[in-house]
């Protein structure tokens, strides 16, 4: 048989040690998880997200597959909410799929592009077939690939 005795105090110093250890450890871990997730998402994409004309944006486009009308549909200047409603809540998940995140730009202006998608797989109509990319600073900050029709769908800019 094995007998250890510790005093009290040595007891109260041997688990907070065993604590700040298992803590530390957890911390630890949860940074590594997180920056590992971002640096493969950002592997995964591997594109230029430069946005700073028509032409680098088509460039962008064109790294998911995707042909578009030379010509934007629609170019507008937009506010990223400060506080995200519900439906802004579920659009920034899109883009945290995609290694963006909306939340830092709250409260700034950005453009959002609209372009028509040419080659979108299994539409005959490809006129409801958009891409919206939003611009901030010259810079890629997320977007969406969706159709118009009334039981449409949005994702990412790639295809599921």
């Amino acid at each position: 048989m094995f007998v250890v005795s510790l005093s009290s105090k040595k007891l109260r110093i041997v688990c907070l040690t065993a604590f700040c250890c298992i803590i530390i450890s957890i911390v630890a871990g949860m940074v590594l998880y997180k920056y590992s997730k971002t640096d493969a998402l950002n592997t995964e994409l591997s594109v230029n997200n430069s946005a700073s004309d028509i032409n680098e944006i088509a460039a962008f486009i064109s790294n998911f597959g995707l042909e578009i009308k030379e010509e934007p549909d629609e170019i507008r200047e937009i506010i990223i909410p400060v506080e995200f409603d519900d439906v802004y809540s579920g659009y920034n998940e899109i883009q945290l799929s995609q290694g963006y995140d909306l939340r830092e730009y709250s409260g700034e202006k950005a453009k959002n592009w609209t372009f028509t998608v040419l080659n979108y797989p299994g539409y005959e109509n490809q006129e409801c077939i958009k891409i919206n990319v939003l611009v901030y600073n010259g810079n890629v900050i997320g977007g969406d690939v969706c159709s118009v029709k009334l039981d449409g769908f949005m994702h990412g800019f790639a295809k599921e």
